[in-house]
């Protein structure tokens, strides 16, 4: 049983194209636009944590990740500054 409500205020217009969408397919308005919605985001989702490469990129993908780093002088210099707090004791 559902029994979390969302609300939401829309245009006459947008409703009546989501009613006739829905209609299309035998739904009612809340089904449909529930099923939309949980789609788009299970995509929004997806779209954060997950991508996909074909062999010949993944092993590019995976030795770039195994290289060794390179020398990176920025962080060298940002490692090498004492923090406000620091005492000078380590």
């Amino acid at each position: 049983m559902r029994d979390a409500a969302i609300n939401l205020r829309a245009l006459p217009e947008q409703r009546d194209l989501i009613d006739h969408a829905a209609s299309l397919l035998g739904k009612n308005r809340s089904d449909f636009m529930l099923e939309a919605a949980c789609d788009r985001a299970q995509s929004v989702v997806l779209d954060q944590v997950f991508f996909s490469l074909d062999a010949d990129k993944f092993k590019q993908f995976t030795a770039m990740l195994d290289a060794p780093l390179g020398p990176n002088p920025g962080l060298e210099r940002l490692m090498a500054v004492k923090a406000p707090w620091s005492t000078g004791a380590a």
